[in-house]
């Protein structure tokens, strides 16, 4: 056995080596053939070609293929590279559109101040709502007008449609707002068509209750709730929104006013209503006024003379 792996390997090196330089050998004549300049030669190397080369196309798909594989590949990428810009630029036309929509919603809100008919009796100031400075027992906002503006205790505030609240403090810069919907507002009202009087109590949700209703019957879902002026703190026939109930049967309010997007504020310049005379916390405290002094008794020698 051994004896056989040895000359095996006698034969195969030899036979190898005889190949290695018949492969060299062809080559070089090869590379000879080819750099002969010569007619016949030239026309042998053309013969030898078109045989050849022709049948030797199945050897070049793999080739082909991986060409087209690469272009397709750089195609690829600079697709990749497109869809990504392409993403930047939706990003930014979605804040621009975000942009609009505010500035187009703002542009509506002040195009409803302006056209809102009120009592020609009635002045009025716009203010900016600069924070909300409720909580979930007291809802309330602070607006950009104050005593500075004119502004008193009492008056009543709108938006672009309905009644949102009334002033409750005054500072110099600043006012606060109590809304319709906190728990201490209590807006005497009217019903129309049946003319029910009624009150709007607030209870901290959305649809404040509407109480002591004189016919609950006469009224119907939809009808228009106006303030009523009683008390004379509010002007008569301000809008305060729509009957409506909710699943209880109980008869709510759906305030005209838009309280998810309170940003301008007009407040009623009501100089004839009677004025709060206590009113409430102020934001910024009053300066105390100085008593005069009281002047020194007249001495006994003035007196006697």
């Amino acid at each position: 056995m051994a004896r056989d792996r040895a000359g095996s390997d006698d034969y195969t090196g030899p036979l190898k080596r005889l190949l290695l330089a018949t492969l060299i050998l062809c080559l070089i004549a090869i590379f000879l053939l080819w750099r002969i300049d010569s007619p016949r030669v030239e026309r042998f190397r053309a013969q030898v070609i078109d045989n050849i080369v022709p049948s030797f196309s199945w050897a070049m798909a793999p080739v082909t293929a991986v060409v087209d594989l690469a272009g397709d590949f750089r195609s690829y990428q600079q697709i990749y590279e497109q869809n990504q810009e392409l993403r930047r630029e939706l990003r930014q036309m979605t804040a621009w559109k975000e942009a609009a929509l505010q500035l187009e919603q703002e542009n509506a809100r002040l195009r409803d101040l302006n056209n809102v008919q009120l009592d020609p009796k009635l002045t009025y100031i716009t203010g900016v709502v600069l924070a909300d400075a409720g909580s979930p027992f007291r809802q309330t906002v602070l607006i950009n007008v104050g005593s500075r503006d004119g502004i008193v205790d009492g008056w009543a505030t709108i938006d672009g449609i309905g009644l949102v609240g009334r002033i409750s403090g005054v500072g110099a810069n600043t006012s606060r707002v109590i809304l319709l919907t906190d728990a201490t507002s209590r807006i005497p009202a009217v019903i129309q068509p049946s003319g029910q009087r009624a009150l709007i109590t607030g209870d901290n949700t959305s649809a404040p209750p509407i109480d002591f209703l004189e016919n609950p019957d006469l009224v119907r879902p939809g009808d228009r709730i106006v303030t009523s002026g009683d008390g004379e703190v509010f002007p008569p026939g301000l809008l305060i929104g729509q009957v409506a109930e909710d699943p209880g049967g109980r008869l709510r309010v759906r305030l005209a006013a838009d309280y998810e997007r309170l940003e301008f504020l007009r407040v009623l310049r009501d100089h004839g209503a009677r004025r709060v005379t206590q009113p409430s916390a102020l934001i910024a405290p009053a300066d105390p006024v100085s008593e005069p002094e009281p002047e020194p008794a007249p001495d006994a020698a003035e007196v006697t003379q």
